[in-house]
């Protein structure tokens, strides 16, 4: 996708073109009727973090971000992730259903959510063990949220992470079961494995992680999204769906891990900003891909929002406007960053940027 630039190591994204330039990210990107205007306000000293350096620089209209080896990080993050998720679900009676769960779990996948979990346990001083159980809980849900929106009832997807969807490898009746087991055990894991956190910490990330998955949350975008299909929606209406059925468990999950791993309010809500920046993000770049990619490239049946009659960001703002309008959240997303130490910041910066200008 050549909307935005890859940033696999230390590179840059262009910014969009209404944003108005500035020699340091001391300038905090703000919307203002649809478009990002500057608000230069004085960097807060979050806990446990410290205010260096410039966190990014803007050199011919490009985001410079902090170096840092983003690949290394991905691939030891994700290996710790994926061996915490295989020791979550063993293989064990019955077999079918652990069978299930494990097939849609451990098939792969970014991991961008509990990466996005640990990262924020960091930058907050936290050790990223801590944040594991929490992670791994993150990650069920989300897994939980595929195998049923792929049922025949919700989107009917053939494909997901280039295999067939869980219900063509177990069936329907099964597939509901798994998403229903993984969905409670992700809140079990969460509560019995996050030892070393503050308890009442605890206790408000799972609140925060039940909130953005129930009728408020990610099922409040499923049935809206459900209920518009056929319909013309306004922006308005296409942003609820997708801030609730996409965005709001990707905050949850850079959220819990500030809370676990420390962070005070302040933190949190500059974590929660810049996270709900990304959420929205991750699906503008999806309807994006949807019709600009095709099944094989993307692992998972594309064009189907085509065919139904969805709305998405391409349709409803064409997609020029649509890969401006995701240039707009990255920039906003980073605004939030630069009042944390740029080091312990620098993987959530290209988190930004990797979801900006991931291919599948």
């Amino acid at each position: 996708m050549a909307f935005l630039t890859a940033i696999p190591g230390n590179k840059s994204l262009p910014l969009p073109k209404n944003v108005c330039r500035t020699k340091t990210a001391s300038y905090r990107n703000q919307f203002n009727n649809g478009k990002i205007v500057c608000m230069k306000i004085q960097p807060f000293k979050a806990a446990n973090t410290t205010i260096s350096q410039p966190s990014i620089q803007v050199v011919q209209d490009h985001l410079v971000f902090p170096k840092f080896n983003f690949e290394e990080y991905m691939a030891a993050k994700a290996n710790k992730v994926n061996i915490a998720l295989d020791d979550a679900v063993p293989l064990q009676n019955p077999i079918k259903i652990h069978e299930a769960m494990r097939y849609s779990l451990l098939a792969g996948g970014k991991r961008v959510r509990p990466i996005l979990c640990l990262a924020s346990c960091e930058l907050v001083g936290g050790d990223d063990s801590t944040a594991v159980p929490m992670a791994c809980a993150v990650e069920m849900i989300h897994t939980m949220s595929l195998i049923h929106d792929d049922l025949p009832c919700m989107d009917n997807g053939d494909f997901r992470r280039g295999k067939p969807t869980n219900h063509k490898a177990f069936g329907e009746d099964t597939a509901v079961l798994a998403g229903d087991a993984l969905l409670s055990l992700a809140f079990e894991h969460a509560a019995a494995n996050t030892r070393s956190a503050d308890p009442h910490g605890v206790v408000q990330a799972i609140v925060e992680l039940a909130s953005a998955v129930g009728s408020e949350g990610l099922v409040a975008g499923q049935i809206v999204d459900l209920c518009s299909e056929g319909k013309e929606l306004s922006l308005d209406e296409l942003e609820y769906i997708h801030v609730h059925k996409t965005s709001k468990l990707l905050e949850a999950a850079v959220v819990c891990g500030a809370i676990v791993g420390g962070g005070d309010g302040v933190a949190v809500e500059r974590l929660r900003k810049y996270a709900r920046c990304i959420g929205l993000l991750f699906q503008v770049v999806d309807d994006i891909l949807d019709v600009t990619k095709s099944s094989e490239e993307l692992g998972k049946t594309a064009g189907k929002d085509l065919a139904t009659g969805k709305a998405t960001y391409p349709r409803l703002m064409g997609i020029e406007r649509a890969e401006e309008f995701a240039r707009e959240l990255v920039a906003k997303a980073v605004g939030e960053l630069s009042f944390f130490d740029p080091l312990r910041a620098a993987p959530l910066y290209h988190l930004a940027g990797y979801i900006a200008s991931r291919q599948n």
